[in-house]
């Protein structure tokens, strides 16, 4: 029976944590491959081994380990009892060997090498000698070379308790660390490039990610709306499911704009804005807002007005794509599976009562003598008691999207 083996990324380096953070990893990859043959998912020795029972739903359990966040590779493996290697007290390592350049047979390749790694260190052979024993068969059947540093093949042993396990593919993971080891965060997800992208990164770094959308409702049509939902269905891919929160921002803006002069209406939108999310956050469980900030990117990402504009968050907020460029983003958008969606054509919150000529460089004392006309709490309730929340799990269920009140949410979230 095949047997998937996945190899930690920063779980490694936990050292006393690392049993918590293994068993978040294994509950993880449960969860993606909820549905498929993946069955057995343990920690064993340093790794995570489950048992494929149907080689068939190997393509779609690959895209969805691909997508979980704490393995740094992983593999297809085959296995070899170690009583068919250990024999009278001896080793002889020659089935195993063969059993290795049987499966490098399939592929074309002109350098190789041996990874062995030894959980029982009872095992007689130590690994050097297992990579010499096992590279002369596979460099005698193949005729390729063998290359220590770059090898267009690594044939990976892993010598466990009770058997050999042995791949010849190793595809690359999600890295980082898994979700839910670091928290839960709520993301402001504008239906752009940039704050997708910000949401994947939380996740990366261990974050359960919710979302907030902010729409234009009254004055605008469903478009954003939509494209967000579609965007919380693709992000929950990677987040092993998320919820989406949509608040009508349309009055908030139009209540700005009764009262304030042009020129810091899109700083006072964003302010609103963290005014409600950290509400919102506290209503899910959240413990901190993250935004697609980018320095420099538009009139509001200024150092001077994102600083302006982060006095209002009520939780630590956090930026992290704030060094990157928009080449970088783009390029990111389109790894994950988020660009194609996130251009299309919409009508957004940010569009509707801007100004023509924003202030690109905001002081405090600016800001709060154009809030000062504003009921600040009075709109923030208003908008929060017009959200509503979604749920999106993954993989898919049948009633993902089906609207609710926010008021209707405990503070466990999902």
């Amino acid at each position: 029976m095949p047997t998937i083996v996945a190899r930690y990324h920063e779980i490694a380096l936990k050292r006393g944590n690392r049993a918590r953070f293994a068993a978040a990893l294994a509950t993880n990859v449960r969860r993606a491959c909820a549905g498929l043959a993946v069955v057995g998912v343990e920690d064993v020795h340093g790794r995570l081994v489950a048992e494929l029972t149907d080689e068939s739903d190997w393509p779609e359990a690959r895209l969805r380990i691909e997508r979980v966040f704490g393995i740094a590779n992983f593999s297809l493996a085959s296995s070899l009892a170690r009583s068919e290697v250990e024999r009278g007290g001896g080793v002889d390592v020659a089935p195993l060997a063969e059993a290795v350049a049987e499966a490098a047979s399939t592929l074309r390749f002109a350098s190789f090498r041996i990874h062995t790694r030894r959980a029982d260190k009872r095992f007689p052979l130590p690994s050097p000698e297992v990579n010499a024993a096992v590279g002369a068969v596979v460099k005698q059947r193949s005729g390729a070379r063998v290359d220590l540093d770059h090898a267009e093949l690594t044939a990976t042993i892993e010598i466990l308790l009770d058997r050999i396990l042995y791949s010849v593919e190793k595809i690359p993971g999600a890295g980082g660390l898994p979700v839910g080891s670091s928290g839960h965060v709520l993301a402001l997800l504008s239906g752009g490039i940039d704050s997708p992208v910000a949401a994947v990164r939380m996740m990366r770094r261990g974050c359960r990610v919710s979302l907030v959308h902010f729409t234009g409702a009254p004055y605008l049509d469903r478009s954003s709306t939509d494209k967000a939902r579609e965007l919380a269905r693709r992000l929950a891919a990677w987040g092993l499911g998320t919820q989406l929160v949509v608040v009508p921002f349309g009055e908030v803006q139009r209540a700005i704009v009764l009262r304030v002069p042009p020129a810091p209406r899109v700083l006072l939108y964003r302010r609103m804005m963290l005014r409600i999310a950290s509400e919102i956050a506290r209503v899910l469980g959240a413990e901190a807002l993250v935004t697609g900030d980018m320095l420099g990117q538009v009139a509001s990402q200024t150092l001077a007005n994102l600083a302006v504009v982060e006095e209002a968050a009520e939780l630590p907020l956090f930026r992290p794509l704030v060094a990157m460029d928009k080449l970088e983003v783009t390029n990111e958008a389109v790894r994950v599976g988020t660009f194609d969606v996130s251009i299309e054509p919409d009508q957004d919150c940010c569009s509707l009562f801007l100004p023509r000529h924003p202030s690109t460089r905001s002081t405090p004392q600016a800001i709060a003598a154009a809030e000062s006309p504003l009921d600040l709490a009075a709109l923030a309730a208003s908008a929060v008691a017009g959200a509503s929340v979604e749920r999106y799990r993954f993989p898919p269920a049948e009633r993902d999207g089906a609207p609710l009140p926010l008021s209707s949410i405990g503070g466990a979230g999902e």
